[in-house]
């Protein structure tokens, strides 16, 4: 049977109304499946005796049923990213954050979504890609900023836009802000920082940029507005 196999409730249920001689269109009305899924499965109870004496308990019917009617394995889609498999591995090597792996792939023609590329490299590295190492510092010391591209989203309207992420972590504890936007104007970037720092209540010692190096932050930080609001 090439469909999903139903559960053994619901075959257990359909091997009852077939016992009571009912037509495959009236069990399937009951039962919500189409009427040949009913015919398949009357087949297959037929065949394994199932129709005559009473029926097994749910194990033995269980086993009858794995080893004539094995699970179909739901084929595997591929990613967008597997084309860039190799490049994103040796990225990783160079302990390249995965939101600026995704930066550069963008650059190189990937059309594909971010998710795509953060599942692709979990695969890769099993573990917590975006933290290769550890830098040890004080409560209020230091936050870590990261902006990338993280797909298509519904912004306030209801309009499929580009979106990013601005992302604030706290180097010691690790807590993280998150806003999503829907442009890189400076003023936006500008109010991610005060959104960010009145949800954290306080401002800490030091804001390092994790993702300087990316052409959207870069243009971001090259605003002669921006780079007054750091001073």
């Amino acid at each position: 049977m090439s469909e999903r196999r139903l559960k053994l409730m619901d075959i257990r249920e359909m091997i009852r109304h077939i016992r009571e001689e009912r037509s495959d269109r009236q069990i399937g009305k009951d039962l919500g499946v189409d009427r040949r899924t009913v015919k398949r499965y009357r087949t297959w109870a037929q065949g394994q005796g199932l129709l005559a004496d009473e029926l097994p308990d749910h194990g033995s019917l269980q086993k009858t049923l794995d080893k004539s009617m094995p699970e179909k394995v739901p084929p595997q889609n591929s990613s967008k990213a597997d084309p860039y498999r190799e490049r994103i591995e040796l990225l990783l090597k160079e302990k390249v954050k995965v939101t600026a792996i995704f930066d550069r792939l963008r650059e190189q023609g990937y059309q594909g979504s971010y998710a795509s590329v953060l599942r692709l490299a979990r695969q890769i590295v099993p573990r917590p890609v975006e933290a290769f190492t550890r830098k040890e510092c004080q409560p209020g010391e230091e936050e870590e900023i990261d902006f990338g591209y993280v797909g298509m989203m519904l912004d306030t309207e209801g309009k499929m836009l580009k979106a990013r992420a601005f992302v604030m972590v706290l180097g010691w504890s690790r807590y993280a802000y998150v806003e999503f936007v829907f442009n890189q104007k400076a003023e936006t970037w500008l109010r991610c920082h005060r959104n960010a720092l009145e949800f954290f209540g306080g401002v800490p010692k030091r804001l390092v940029i994790d993702n300087l190096k990316s052409g959207i932050t870069q243009a971001i930080w090259d605003d002669p507005v921006v780079q007054m609001a750091y001073r």
